[in-house]
């Protein structure tokens, strides 16, 4: 009578119960507790992903041995009721007056109540001695729908936005994450970890991939915006400014060096560009005649901060500047060439090569604890954390946030995450489940049945008591 007598611990898989029919079977190679098999709700011809078997502990067997103790408790003491009820009845049946009508009394109420609650703790489990009673067995053949009022109950009760947004704001999240974050060696820890994920990601990018879409990018960007208004404002700026003249100042420079050094190849150049027909000696003395007059100009124009041609490239240059903002014509002129210069391969490689060193210099910096980029990473984390601690404003924002991405993930999302608990539910095996079900629970379970044998024996006393002082 405890749930281990002959039958009592066979369920409905052994044919004996009429709503057997509202169970699958799992068929020939599918592992236990797979799931529905194909074609069942996730639809025609497919079957759902294997779930994880449903684990039976070494601790939910030392559970269970606690139950079966339980259970022979509450056993031995119906059969010392029962036991009780034959000794006061044969005592009655002898012609004892008084005592043993009570006795028996309290005997018999302490069987039924017994029996009663071991009829419905059993039944919560399996077929009480096995027999295909309705509404027995409720954990095995309820299973499916106990996982699916589990997942409405967390949905309607856990995942509801007030519920949400009302926890998380009790939490105070913004105050202990900036006091946490404030900490040196809590800011370290966030910074290691974001410095292994950003290594992470860029392992797992593929080079060729962000080389194209960079080179994407930049191009279309470059194609996208006229250039010439823009080179033309800051020409104009830095001719203003007199920016240039350090420039023409380097390249007059260079020019009267070039010229001191190379002065035969310039004279040999002036040479051999005189006609056939002139004599020798007059082009030596024309080229050295051209050689000194370059150099000569050179020199004034380094050497003079007012040289007439310096006034003219300050001209030409404030002229060119206007032109690329207000001439159509070296608009265009400049557009074509951006557009020449951004279709030559050279230039797309030298793009694209960006990105490789672009990663090669974070993914040095990520891995030095003392790169420029982690203790920046670090300072701001901690002064963000200060900030978090003592700026009120700041906190419900950020708490704001989060309960805003909260509440949307769960009602945006709530039927997938309640339908994870109807599923995986739906995937254990019955006998499985009801065993690890018992073995958590059955022990209190069996104290009901102790209850209900002492409440019995005492209500039947005072049935009996009352009956008796009515009828005296």
């Amino acid at each position: 009578m405890d749930g281990n007598e002959p039958g009592a611990g066979r369920g409905p898989e052994h044919g004996r119960d009429p709503d057997h029919a509202g169970r699958t079977e799992a068929p020939a190679g599918v592992t236990e507790g797979a799931g529905a098999p194909a074609g069942g709700p996730h639809g025609p011809g497919r079957a759902p992903a294997p779930l994880a078997a449903f684990a039976y502990t070494a601790a939910d067997e030392e559970k269970r041995r606690g139950v079966r103790r339980m259970k022979t408790t509450a056993t031995g003491l119906l059969l010392l009721v029962a036991l009780v009820y034959v000794l006061a009845t044969f005592a009655e049946n002898r012609g004892v007056d008084g005592w043993p009508g009570y006795v028996a009394a309290a005997a018999e109420a302490g069987m039924v109540g017994a029996l009663a609650d071991w009829f419905a703790v059993t039944a919560l489990f399996r077929r009480p001695l096995g027999l295909p009673i309705p509404h027995t067995a409720i954990i095995p053949t309820k299973k499916d729908q106990l996982g699916e009022s589990l997942g409405s109950f967390v949905g309607e009760n856990f995942l509801s936005a007030d519920v949400v947004r009302g926890r998380i704001h009790a939490l105070g999240i913004g105050g202990r994450v900036g006091a946490w974050l404030a900490e040196p060696e809590h800011a370290d820890r966030v910074t290691a970890e974001l410095s292994t994920a950003l290594r992470g990601a860029l392992t797992v990018l593929r080079d060729a991939d962000v080389q194209a879409i960079v080179g994407e990018a930049i191009t279309r960007r470059a194609n996208s915006v006229e250039v010439g208004p823009g080179l033309g404002k800051m020409l104009e700026k830095v001719v203003a400014d007199g920016g240039h003249r350090k420039v023409v100042d380097l390249v007059c420079v260079r020019a009267h060096d070039w010229l001191v050094l190379h002065g035969d190849a310039v004279m040999d150049a002036v040479q051999g560009g005189a006609p056939g027909w002139t004599p020798k000696f007059v082009d030596k003395r024309v080229g050295e005649r051209v050689y000194k007059e370059l150099l000569r100009f050179v020199t004034e124009m380094r050497d003079m901060p007012g040289h007439p041609a310096r006034g003219s490239i300050d001209s030409f240059l404030t002229d060119f500047a206007s032109d690329l903002q207000t001439d159509p014509d070296t608009r265009g002129r400049v557009e074509r060439l951006k557009s020449d210069i951004l279709g030559r391969r050279e230039v797309q490689d030298v793009i694209a090569s960006a990105w490789s060193s672009l990663r090669t210099m974070i993914m040095t910096a990520a891995e030095d604890e003392q790169s420029e980029l982690r203790l920046r990473a670090r300072a701001s984390l901690m002064s963000l954390g200060a900030r978090l601690a003592s700026d009120e404003r700041l906190q419900a924002k950020l708490e704001g946030w989060l309960e805003d991405a909260a509440v949307y993930v769960v009602t945006t999302y709530r039927t997938e995450i309640t339908s994870l608990i109807s599923d995986t539910v739906a995937g254990w095996d019955a006998d499985q489940t009801s065993k690890k079900i018992e073995a958590h629970i059955g022990r209190d379970l069996q104290f009901i049945r102790i209850n209900g044998t002492v409440v019995g024996a005492l209500a039947g006393l005072a049935i009996y008591t009352v009956s008796q002082a009515l009828g005296g």
